[in-house]
C-alpha cells in the first residue's frame, strides 16, 4: 500500500510539475538591417552589412532551430552571416500573410527568428502574443524582440 501510495504521490508531482516548468520556445523577431531610403529591394548599406555580423555575436549561446525571411534582398542579407554560421537555409515567407508566419514560427516548437519589416514586425510581434511595439520608422533599425511566453523582450544590436 506504502508503495502504491509513493508512485502516486511521485506520478501526479511530475504530472504537476511538468507544465509549470514547460515554457514556449523563443520565437525572435527583427527588421531587416540597414538600407536606403525609398528603394524597392536594395542591398544592405555597410552599417546594415555590420549589425548583421554582429547579430550573429548576438545569438552566440542562443539556440536556433530556423530562420524566416521575405523573399527581399535586405532581409536574406540580414541573416547571411547567422546563417552560414549555423549552417540554416533561411526560408521565404510571405510578409503580406503575417498569420501564417506566426503559425509557421509556432509550429516549429524551436527556437526561430523571423527577419521582416517595418510594417510587419510590429504585428508579429503582437500576435505572437507580446505587446505590439510601436511603428517603425526608416531609421529604425538594430531592435530585436524576443516572445516567450506571451511576453516580448526587446535588445539592441549595435554595429
Amino acid at each position: 500500500m506504502r508503495n502504491l501510495f509513493l508512485t502516486l504521490v511521485l506520478a501526479l508531482a511530475g504530472f504537476v510539475a511538468t507544465p509549470a516548468l514547460a515554457k514556449d520556445p523563443p520565437i525572435y523577431v527583427t527588421r531587416h538591417y540597414d538600407t536606403p531610403a525609398g528603394e524597392r529591394d536594395p542591398d544592405l548599406l555597410a552599417q546594415g552589412n555590420t549589425r548583421a555580423k554582429a547579430l550573429t555575436k548576438w545569438f552566440k549561446g542562443k539556440k536556433l532551430k530556423a530562420i524566416y525571411v521575405s523573399d527581399f534582398k535586405r532581409t536574406r542579407q540580414t541573416v547571411t552571416p547567422l546563417a552560414a554560421e549555423r549552417g540554416i537555409t533561411p526560408q521565404a515567407y510571405d510578409p503580406r500573410d503575417t498569420p501564417a508566419i506566426v503559425a509557421k514560427a509556432r509550429a516549429a516548437n524551436a527556437p526561430v527568428l523571423i527577419v521582416g519589416h517595418s510594417n510587419t514586425v510590429p504585428d508579429i510581434v503582437q500576435q505572437l502574443g507580446g505587446e505590439r511595439p510601436a511603428d517603425l520608422q526608416h531609421e529604425d533599425f538594430g531592435d530585436v524582440w524576443t516572445v516567450r511566453s506571451g511576453t516580448a523582450t526587446r535588445d539592441r544590436i549595435d554595429p
